[in-house]
């Protein structure tokens, strides 16, 4: 099981609002979380915690480790940003609907395929994580922009061919996304999940273990 471990990350150095429209932990919360670490490894579960990073960066990094090694990979959540990480070898699962996505899931639910979905929240942004996006860019014009020419940078590389796409405000989006250059770079970090984060243990050192049957016992009396 893979937590977020405490302090700033790097995104935090990169944005200082990102995240920031959370509401804080309550207290009642904060207290279980050191009580529940304790039952999840008295059950036998590996646990990390890398700080700097974010939990999606530990298990973005895990899932291409084990995928290199020829592992099916399948990892739960219902994140979005966790999209860009889906392969024939990578597939999502949302335990909320019991939907499952592969790469062909994934065009059809955001309208771009995986390796574009960075570049997809960069113009759009994000609402959950803060991340800004390019302001007057919503999905739509997203879709448009990425199935029309490509990913962020071959926008920027070829601006005059956005005009002769066939959406609304088409024309005048060069100069938009020309003025908000530095915001969509910063999306763009801000959306990525790392994959090569260092980590202390390797897939195969993250085997489940027999559980301690006292430890496990005494860990759920404390929660």
């Amino acid at each position: 099981m893979v937590f977020d471990a405490k302090g700033k990350t790097f995104r935090d150095e990169l944005f200082e609002h990102y995240k920031s429209h959370r509401p804080p932990m309550p207290d009642d919360l904060r207290a279980q979380i050191e009580p529940l670490h304790k039952m999840v490894k008295a059950m036998g579960l590996p646990l990390m915690a890398v700080p700097g990073v974010e939990a999606d960066d530990v298990i973005g990094t895990l899932a291409r480790e084990a995928e290199r090694a020829g592992r099916p990979v399948l990892i739960s959540t219902g994140d979005k940003d966790m999209a860009q990480l889906v392969t024939p070898g990578i597939t999502l699962i949302n335990t909320m609907t019991n939907t499952i996505f592969g790469p062909d899931e994934v065009v059809t639910k955001y309208g771009v395929p995986p390796e574009l979905i960075i570049d997809f929240l960069a113009l759009m942004g994000d609402s959950s994580d803060n991340i800004p996006g390019v302001p007057g860019v919503g999905e739509k014009t997203a879709q448009a922009l990425l199935q029309g020419l490509g990913g962020l940078d071959t926008l920027y590389a070829e601006p005059e061919k956005i005009a002769e796409l066939s959406f609304r405000g088409a024309k005048t989006m060069a100069a938009k996304l020309e003025q908000n250059k530095d915001v969509a770079y910063l999306s763009y970090q801000l959306a990525t999940i790392k994959t090569d984060v260092e980590l202390e243990l390797t897939c195969e050192e993250l085997e489940v273990q027999p559980p301690a049957a006292d430890d496990s016992a005494g860990a759920v009396q404390t929660v």
